[in-house]
């Protein structure tokens, strides 16, 4: 259960989220404690005027203070002792800025809310157990319990293997574009590289005239095309690099970071597709055949 609820200490004002849970809802949820504890048996029993903040929370009421465990804060109108401070997970899409406390939910549902029911209940399935089974389970007993099917069930399970399922399309995806991007790029750097070998035919029967190898030509070529692609590759990362950073601007609680093997892979590729689309005008350059070369204009 919760409820949107002022909270007050001294002379800061701030609203916030109050939510009644049970002592097992934090290591329910993966949650770290920075200061203090959970509520115990005892707490939840006489509904106890105690609270739990988040970081965020803390950060607002006691800006100054060292530890806040023992401090007295007005939840509602209600004054609580506050007897933890939780670190909340970060998620994927970031930092949250919403403020939450939480309450025993027989503090929550007795002295705030004049409530006897739940409004949810959330289950941790441990590590090897089915939660498509738990869930059927779970769903049976309630059942009985109320006499019939009165809520409903959201198994995060099938939440996550949607994720994964939509992350492995957009993978597929984004490789495919990538792929399609170094064909593209490899055909265009061929083609800059046949009109360099085509401008540069005396040049490269000049070369051969006062003793350089096929193998020497075919080097230059193969390395310009190389060094073509690998300034492309640097181009692209710094672009990119800045677009990461200008968002991250826009939005703060984003964290946007670079993995060093990506950025390794990139100049890799674009290594490859230098070499790949640059082989054939290194090859025609190196075929030259130095009298032709020195005839043409």
């Amino acid at each position: 259960m919760s409820k949107n609820l002022r909270l007050r200490y001294g002379n800061i004002d701030v609203a916030a989220s109050a939510n009644g849970v049970s002592g097992d809802y934090f290591n329910v949820y993966g949650m770290t404690f920075s200061e203090g504890t959970t509520f115990n048996a005892e707490q939840l029993a006489g509904r106890a005027q105690v609270v739990v903040l988040d970081s965020n929370t803390r950060r607002q009421l006691f800006p100054n203070k060292a530890k806040v465990v023992g401090e007295v804060v007005l939840v509602g109108n209600m004054p609580a002792t506050v007897i933890g401070v939780a670190e909340e997970k970060q998620s994927m899409f970031g930092s949250s800025k919403i403020l939450r406390v939480w309450l025993p939910y027989s503090t929550m549902s007795g002295r705030i809310m004049g409530q006897s029911w739940l409004n949810s209940i959330t289950v941790r399935v441990k590590d090897g157990f089915d939660s498509a089974q738990a869930e059927q389970q779970l769903t049976r007993l309630l059942t009985l319990r109320h006499g019939k099917k009165d809520f409903f069930t959201w198994n995060m399970d099938g939440v996550l293997k949607t994720a994964e399922k939509t992350t492995r399309t957009l993978q597929l995806f984004l490789t495919l574009v990538a792929v399609i991007s170094l064909v593209v790029g490899g055909i265009g750097v061929m083609n800059i590289m046949l009109v360099s070998v085509t401008e540069r035919t005396r040049e490269i029967g000049i070369r051969m005239a006062v003793g350089a190898r096929a193998s020497d030509v075919l080097q230059q070529f193969l390395i310009e095309a190389v060094l073509v692609c690998l300034v492309g590759g640097a181009l692209g990362i710094s672009l990119s690099m800045l677009i990461a950073f200008t968002l991250q601007l826009f939005l703060p609680g984003w964290e946007i970071g670079f993995s060093p093997v990506a950025l390794l892979t990139a100049f890799l590729c674009s290594t490859a597709t230098g070499v790949l689309f640059g082989w054939l005008p290194a090859r025609n350059a190196a075929r030259l055949d130095p009298v032709d070369a020195l005839a043409r204009e």
